[in-house]
């Protein structure tokens, strides 16, 4: 018997068995209807994403920088020129979860505080994208996207924030570019991939390994396999959401940021074949990050060489990227600064306590750096 379950022995063995397999048939029935009764309501909930699209910067192949910085009226006056900060999403969702609604919106924030604030979207692969490595984006088009900015705002320093899956991206793009950064932001970002559940990382990577026939003939890795794969880690997760969701009311800010958030995870866009290779075979299977073995255009990405002033948010609640992964890359950064707001993952983005835990130290770190 589990050890968790050991005092509850003495009551087990007095139950009648078929009582008991009856009484649990009873609570698994309830429970699946609660399961459908989220679903269904998640399905016919009413809420559509209007917001005002920022304009287009800059775009190569099917990349667009967004630029924020005009959307906001109240912009807020600063002595000396806040920052340009250039925002780099992961890969295998859309980037508007940093700008998920007009209250919700950490690129919104940051415009309104007086940065000059930038967004990569990188769309879905094309024709040219599907044959992209890591190194293709991060050398290419991250750094690209940088000078755009830099031409933007010559007058201002610059600073490269990364989130999640982007942390890892700007951070091989500010190894190689420091002398025109200011300052580097990584937030929820992996790390060592195998300093918690070694063996779930592992088993992801194989499982990449094994998908090597599909990703040879479409190009890339769709989004259903991405989603069923990282599904995979925790299986129970939507049992758990949408168990919560049916009993919320529907006319609640909760109900709404749920609808939200569900239908921006659904939202995914695939993964380039090479990509989906060094990501699930490389970082989760090889560890190569950590291990020091993770290279980009030929150079090896160790954090030790990176001297910028650092900002290492790791949100102490994160399922998706372990605190113990990120807290490694923050360990191994000569000039790192931790934030840890008592968050998740998503909600530290974008949740009813995003702003006092993550937008204002976050503003507040930029604004005291200079070029």
């Amino acid at each position: 018997m589990p050890e968790s379950l050991r005092p509850l022995g003495p009551e087990l063995a007095s139950l009648d068995p078929e009582d008991f397999a009856a009484a649990l048939q009873r609570e698994a029935m309830v429970r699946l209807d609660r399961l459908a009764a989220g679903i269904v309501a998640y399905r016919a909930f009413p809420l559509t994403r209007e917001i005002a699209e920022p304009p287009v910067a800059w775009r190569q192949g099917t990349t667009r920088l967004l630029d924020f910085s005009g959307l906001n009226r109240e912009r807020r006056r600063t002595a000396a020129p806040r920052p340009a900060i250039l925002v780099v999403p992961s890969l295998i969702n859309r980037a508007y979860v940093l700008d998920l609604d007009e209250e919700r919106s950490l690129m919104r924030f940051l415009a309104g505080e007086g940065f000059a604030a930038y967004l990569l979207d990188w769309g879905a692969p094309g024709a040219l994208e599907r044959g992209f490595t890591l190194s293709d984006y991060i050398a290419g088009r991250i750094g690209d996207a940088l000078d755009a900015v830099r031409r933007r705002e010559p007058d201002r320093p610059t600073v490269l924030l990364g989130y999640c899956m982007g942390g890892l991206l700007a951070l091989a793009a500010a190894q190689a570019r420091q002398r025109d950064l200011a300052g580097l932001v990584l937030m929820a970002t992996p790390w060592d991939f195998h300093a918690e559940h070694p063996e779930q990382a592992r088993l992801i990577g194989a499982i990449g390994a094994s998908l090597e026939p599909m990703l040879a003939r479409l190009g890339e890795m769709p989004v259903d396999a991405l989603q069923s794969l990282f599904a995979g880690v925790d299986p129970f997760q939507v049992l758990r959401k949408f168990l919560a969701f049916a009993g919320l009311d529907p006319a609640s800010d909760k109900a709404r940021l749920f609808v939200a958030l569900e239908d921006w995870l659904n939202d995914g866009v695939p993964l380039a074949a090479p990509v989906a290779r060094e990501c699930l075979q490389g970082w989760y299977g090889e560890n190569e990050p950590a291990r020091r073995r993770w290279r980009v255009a030929g150079a090896a990405i160790d954090p030790d060489r990176v001297t910028l002033p650092t900002l290492v948010v790791v949100p102490d609640q994160d399922r998706i990227v372990p605190p113990a992964s990120a807290l490694a890359l923050a360990k191994a950064l000569p000039q790192a600064r931790r934030l840890m707001p008592a968050a998740g993952h998503i909600g530290m983005v974008v949740g009813g306590s995003a702003k006092p835990k993550l937008w204002h130290p976050l503003a507040d770190w930029m604004a005291s750096l200079r070029g």
